[in-house]
């Protein structure tokens, strides 16, 4: 049980690394070649280069969960994202800054160094969609289901002080100017997780696996039970629309940081992502402690209420000061979110389906991501970084009170603990 916990922090805190760092060096990049104006779009790019291949894997990801070797799927791709890593290690250090023309946008900037990280950062992310599923269907494996909000809340909460602590090294040594250096952070914590998986012993997979049937239908049943399900198909609709807001603003974060706080280091970049990753694992340390699993769909709205005003909030300071504690905010409702959204679907899944009811929720739910991070470009290029902020946060507290009135199902979800793992029946 240790080492299937340490592998599980290790692996989730470092794609947000890894991202860090292409952010920031993307945008200082773009303001220093004289092209600010065009790296909104650029970052869009970053975004749109690994959505559609993440969803693609998030399709497949749940069956391959199910009916395959759970220990053999998360050591394949962590050792994907290890190989990425290393890839854009060795394109940052060779840094090939000549300009590619753009068909039918000659005028656009495009580095060649950028170019060529696209597709790393795509297998990065992609592999880590794969690694997901697998991951969270083998917890009810291990922890009876009274145990599955302090359980999630405490592997996600590590991961996220560890994501913190590395953000925060990333952007000290971004600060130093060291791209190569700060790669190397992620790089390390891709390498223990293939060490420390090594360990894991306990039998994680499902009880039936179905090899004999086609991928397709695996695929299908598990759309098909997550719209059987009122309650998690209006929370994946809500989850849907939350993230293409969040993608609109938060893809711009490196200008927010540059143009709106005028701060230039690449620490106080890394400060704010470190401290919204703290406050995401104070949120899911925090929620494990209350009796959340009763009125779960209740929490669930509450809690996009409130990331939406935290939005706003960050559109109306201009100095980092303020900005470092909004963030803390904007992340501890996140991740109350994620452990009350887990333990629900956990609890009240059969292990069987575990995977492919993640992986569709993880279609749904991200469907509109590469929308909304072109949106985000767009948006800011149109209004700046403070209107792309109040549009996404405004939109977020719209939503919330839409869930509130019209979710009925969503207010009903819930679960009643129960000492062992055998899987209840939903109380909605």
């Amino acid at each position: 049980m240790a080492a299937f916990f340490v592998a599980g922090v290790l692996q989730f805190a470092a794609p947000a690394t890894a991202l860090i760092v292409l952010i920031f060096v993307t945008s200082s990049a773009y303001a220093l070649a004289g092209h600010a104006s065009q790296g909104a779009v650029a970052l869009a790019l970053i975004g749109l280069s690994s959505a559609l291949p993440t969803l693609g894997s998030a399709f497949f990801s749940g069956p391959l969960a199910d009916r395959h070797d759970r220990h053999l799927l998360l050591r394949t791709s962590n050792l994907l994202s290890l190989v990425a890593t290393a890839g854009l290690v060795a394109d940052l250090f060779a840094r090939p800054e000549r300009p590619v023309v753009v068909p039918f946008a000659s005028s656009f900037y495009l580095p060649l160094w950028l170019l060529l990280a696209l597709p790393a950062w795509a297998l990065l992310i992609s592999s880590a969609t794969v690694f997901r599923p697998a991951y969270n269907a083998s917890v009810p494996r291990l922890v009876p289901t009274v145990e599955l909000g302090r359980a999630n809340g405490l592997i996600y909460a590590v991961a996220a002080v560890t994501s913190a602590v590395a953000s925060l090294a990333v952007g000290l040594v971004l600060a130093l100017g060291s791209t190569v250096y700060a790669l190397a952070i992620p790089f390390v914590l891709f390498l223990a997780t293939q060490v420390v998986l090594l360990g894991v012993r306990a039998d994680l997979s499902a009880p039936r696996p179905r090899l004999q049937r086609k991928i397709s239908a695996d695929v299908a049943e598990g759309f098909g039970y997550l719209y059987s399900r009122r309650d998690l198909f209006e929370l994946t609709i809500s989850a849907l629309v939350v993230n293409f807001l969040v993608a609109v603003a938060f893809v711009e974060l490196g200008l927010y940081v540059l143009l709106w706080l005028r701060m230039t280091s690449g620490f106080w970049y890394g400060a704010l992502v470190s401290v919204s990753t703290l406050g995401s694992a104070a949120g899911m340390v925090a929620v494990a402690h209350t009796r959340f699993e009763e009125k779960a769909g209740r929490y669930l709205i509450a809690f996009v209420l409130s990331i939406g005003f935290a939005v706003v909030a960050l559109a109306l300071v201009r100095t980092v000061w303020l900005a470092l504690p909004i963030m803390f905010v904007f992340g501890l409702f996140p991740g109350m979110v994620q452990t009350v959204f887990l333990s629900s679907v956990q609890a009240t899944v059969p292990n069987e389906l575990l995977g492919r009811v993640f992986s569709a929720d993880e279609v749904g739910s991200y469907a509109l991501v590469p929308i909304g991070q072109a949106t985000g470009g767009a948006v800011t290029l149109e209004v700046g970084v403070q209107g792309t902020f109040l549009f996404a946060g405004g939109a977020i507290v719209v939503l919330g009170l839409v869930m509130a009135g019209a979710f009925g199902a969503l207010r009903g979800l819930g679960f009643s603990p129960q000492p062992s793992p055998a899987t209840p029946t939903p109380t909605d």
